[in-house]
């Protein structure tokens, strides 16, 4: 059985959508399928995480958090 065909493989938690334009960008936050608020900065993800009992020990596991459209470090439109 392959990485693929398994069942055990399912989406993050965590998913952190691209950058909005505003004054501040801003990007949304969705947990468990849930919109869960704004993130302007990484530490709002990770307080937001916490809030759902979440503890995040690495922002870069793709099992943990999805990032859309950027990574942890984009916080400005494009």
């Amino acid at each position: 059985m392959t990485e693929i065909d398994s069942p055990y493989i399912g989406s993050p938690r965590i998913l952190v959508f691209g950058v909005h334009p505003g004054p501040p960008p801003f990007r949304i936050v969705e947990i468990d399928g849930q919109v869960v608020g704004e993130a302007r900065a990484v530490t709002d993800v990770l307080e937001a995480a916490a809030a759902f009992g979440i503890t995040v020990h690495d922002l870069d596991d793709p099992a943990v958090v999805r990032w859309v459209g950027g990574d942890k470090f984009t916080w400005a439109a494009r």
